[in-house]
Formats: C-alpha cells, sequence, structure tokens
C-alpha cells in the first residue's frame, strides 16, 4: 500500500472517530448512573446530556465548550464534622509540636496539642489564619505535595474510620464518568486549597492537576543548593469561594460552565454565573438529607450552610439533589 493512500485511509478513520466522539451520548454497559435512583433529578441529568450532545440538535454543544464544573467540600467528598482540608492543618500543627516547644504556652497552638477544641474556636478568624499559615508554609510545593500524600494515606475520618480519599461521593464519581464518556470537561471549582486538592485528585476523581481551581496561597521561586524551587508563603493570593468562583473560573479555565453543580451558598455565584450563560444549562445542588448514612444539615450549618442557594434553586427549578432519596448508595464502601 503506497504512502499516500496510507495517510489517506488514517484521516478518513480519524474524521469517522471524530464524528462518533460529538454524535451523542455514549452507549455504556448496563446503567452509567448505577447509583443514582429512578427521578427527577436523574432524569433531567441524561436528557441534558443528550440535548447537549446530539449532532444536529437545537442544543448542541461542540466538544470545546462542553466544561462541567464542581465543588469539591460537600460536593465531590464530604466535609463534617470540619473541613477535610482544616483536619490536615490540625494534624500538621500536632506534628510539627515537638519542634516547636513555645506553642505549649502559646494559642492557638496550645489548644489543638491539647485538643481544646473550645479554646481554639475561641480564637476566630485570627486563630484560624494562624494555624493556617504554619501548616500549609514555609515549604517547597514538592514538600507539601509529599506531605499532602502521606496525610491522605494515613489519616482516618472520625466517624467512618476511613481515609479521606475514601470520603468521596459514588454517584458523584459515577456523573463525572458519564460526563467524560459524552465530552465533557470537568473541572473543580472549590474554596479549598489548590495545591491541597492537586496532590490527591487525579487517582480518585480522573481530574488532572491542571483542571483544578482553587485557594491560592502566595509562593516565590529560589535557589536551593542551585536547584530551582518554589516556596509557599504565609499569604493569601486568592480566594476561590463565593463570589471569587465565577472569578477563578473567567481567570484558569476562560470558558463559561454549561454545567455546575454544589452544595452550599458558597457556590450560590458560581450556579448563578452558570445559569446567565445562553443555551442549556444544567445546575445541580446536593442536598445533604441522610443522617443516617452520612449527614443532614442545610440552612443552620457551621459547614456547608445551604440557603439562599436552595431558595434560587426552588425557584428557578435548578436540579437539587436529595441525598436520601435519590442516591442508592454514598460512598464507595457502602453496601
Amino acid at each position: 500500500m503506497k504512502h499516500a493512500e496510507v495517510l489517506m485511509r488514517l484521516r478518513a478513520f480519524m474524521i469517522v472517530l471524530i464524528v462518533f466522539v460529538s454524535a451523542g451520548p455514549v452507549p455504556a454497559q448496563g446503567d452509567p448512573l448505577a447509583s443514582w435512583n429512578e427521578g427527577p433529578v436523574k432524569k433531567s441529568l441524561t436528557d441534558f446530556v443528550s440535548r447537549v450532545t446530539t449532532v444536529g440538535g437545537p442544543e448542541f454543544v461542540p466538544l470545546a465548550e462542553r466544561i462541567a464544573v464542581f465543588d469539591n467540600d460537600g460536593t465531590l467528598w464530604a466535609e463534617q464534622p470540619i473541613y477535610f482540608q482544616l483536619q490536615f492543618a490540625f494534624d500538621r500543627i500536632t506534628a510539627l509540636a515537638p519542634k516547636h516547644p513555645e506553642w505549649k504556652d502559646t494559642q492557638p497552638f496550645k489548644a489543638l496539642i491539647e485538643e481544646d477544641k473550645k479554646a481554639f474556636l475561641a480564637g476566630g478568624e485570627k486563630a484560624l489564619l494562624e494555624v493556617m499559615a504554619v501548616s500549609h508554609s514555609g515549604m517547597t510545593t514538592e514538600e507539601f505535595d509529599a506531605t499532602v500524600k502521606e496525610w491522605i494515606a494515613t489519616a482516618k475520618h472520625p466517624r467512618f474510620g476511613r481515609r479521606y480519599n475514601e470520603m468521596v461521593y459514588q454517584p458523584m464519581l459515577e456523573l463525572l464518568a458519564y460526563l467524560r464518556a459524552n465530552g465533557f470537561k470537568p473541572f473543580i471549582v472549590s474554596g479549598g486549597g489548590v495545591e491541597f486538592m492537586r496532590a490527591w485528585v487525579e487517582p480518585v476523581y480522573g481530574i488532572p492537576p491542571e483542571q483544578v481551581v482553587g485557594s491560592v496561597g502566595k509562593e516565590k521561586f529560589e535557589l536551593r543548593d542551585g536547584r530551582p524551587v518554589l516556596v509557599k508563603l504565609p499569604a493569601v493570593d486568592f480566594v476561590d469561594d463565593g463570589q471569587g468562583k465565577p472569578v477563578g473560573i473567567q481567570k484558569f479555565i476562560g470558558r463559561r460552565p454549561i454545567l455546575a453543580f454544589g452544595n452550599s451558598d458558597g457556590d450560590h455565584q458560581m450556579l448563578q454565573w452558570t445559569a446567565a450563560g445562553s443555551g442549556a444549562r444544567f445546575m445541580g445542588l446536593v442536598h445533604h438529607t441522610d443522617a443516617e448514612r452520612e449527614w443532614a444539615y442545610d440552612r443552620a450549618s457551621h459547614i456547608g450552610k445551604l440557603d439562599k442557594a436552595l431558595d434560587e434553586a426552588t425557584a428557578k427549578e435548578w436540579s437539587v439533589v436529595d441525598m436520601r432519596r435519590d442516591w442508592t448508595r454514598v460512598f464507595p464502601f457502602d453496601k
């Protein structure tokens, strides 16, 4: 076979492949959303995906524009009894305490070492910022990445006794895979620290580091023993929460998403930003209603408060996942 003929056949094959990828929902063995009960939420998801992936349909969306954004805490993994990154910070203080004997008499570190939650909370935002600064700075980005990975591999959730990267929601893992199979590009857009998430999310969610948007601390370039490194500084550069989420999407993604999922008022503006675009849109909220398998909380919660976003979702008929009703299982380890 001549070289030119080989190239022509290869080109024809690639055209067929591109058309196939763009041409509607990809058939799957069994139910790709097996952990979702049949109901309005599941139907709205599959109908939306069908509409935006059907070539020639009135709501077809090209591959490059199939951007989906997901909050992390409370949307892709659990967030109770405290945000998991905050627990990481607390554990770091305990691990570093032997090198800092002065902390025994210095708040807020004294409270953490003595496990005095009441005394720590009395320090308010100032105490929290001090702990986050100490636990997340003074090391290179590589050292921080290794520290987070070690914590993820060893730390256990106080209620379930599972590693924190097992505290992810099985239905959302299925949704991420389903969207990817249909040409979507999913991003995490979270108030959590971007370096903290990038250390572990790819093997868990299949989302690479460059598709993670989060809060960013300041860093500086240094040469250490002739080797270039980035050093984490005790200062905040960008907070990716609330009104910061649409800013982060524009700054780091550059396209308005057509699908957004959150679980709290911290995600409200991200959902509004997604809804304001033209064409087909999907806005979803995870409503924590299952105290037996997970937790039940919303308007009065100190973690993941869901109030104004829930009102707007109800008024504008966004999809609200009732965890107890809509999910057959919550975590991958559930029977």
